[in-house]
């Protein structure tokens, strides 16, 4: 067993709740044809249409990404005809723009919404929550060195960890793959997206004491 003579140990905790800063969305089109590469971007009709659809909206190009392509033939033999699984990953750097690109996304006929990656602002956070905890915990050392009657030397031996809580926000499941003309017809899904987990920083620390 390790001892530490002379020393007394606390523990002090510190809970920060933080906001999403950005997101990326996972979207699977079912295409008509096989396109592979990069050229699925622009030759992929399905495809194409979701992209301009998005660039429209303001995004840039360079925002949605081709994943993967899943080919499904039911011959067996690969085909010009041949459907395909388009795999995108969509980099939204507004929390703000989610919901119109939700919409975008389900105004798709053969779009769905796969997931949602939420992003962010971890290590200044990690860092204001260490300080935090280390004040925390300073302050009970005093506390307690004061009522025992000793006084705090130094710190022998220190040790952090951190672990985050993430809330997911409802997500209204439904099925994208519709027309055009049911996607007119239908009000704007209306979401009030504001996603946030909660950081924890614990700290073990041991302090030096004098003798009584």
């Amino acid at each position: 067993m390790d001892t530490k003579p002379d020393t007394i140990k606390v523990s002090a905790t510190h809970r920060e709740e933080i906001y999403a800063s950005h997101a990326n969305l996972f979207v699977t089109v079912r295409g008509s044809s096989v396109v592979s590469g990069n050229e699925a971007m622009k030759k992929a009709r399905e495809v194409s249409q979701l992209v301009e659809a998005l660039t429209s909206f303001g995004l840039s190009p360079e925002a949605v990404q081709l994943l993967g392509v899943h080919i499904e033939t039911s011959s067996g033999t690969l085909l010009k005809s041949s459907s395909a699984m388009y795999r995108l990953r969509i980099k939204s750097e507004k929390i703000d723009q989610i919901a119109d690109l939700v919409d975008i996304i389900a105004s798709q006929k053969n779009a769905i919404l796969e997931r949602i990656e939420w992003k962010y602002p971890e290590e200044l956070a990690q860092e204001r929550g260490l300080e935090a905890a280390i004040t925390k915990g300073k302050a009970k050392a005093e506390k307690v060195a004061a009522a025992l009657g000793v006084k705090l030397l130094g710190v022998y031996d220190f040790m952090e960890g951190t672990f985050d809580e993430e809330r997911p926000i409802p997500f209204r499941a439904q099925s994208m793959m519709k027309t055009r003309a049911e996607a007119a017809d239908e009000p704007s899904l209306g979401m009030d997206i504001q996603h946030s987990k909660t950081i924890h920083v614990n700290v073990d620390i041991w302090y030096r004491v004098s003798s009584f």
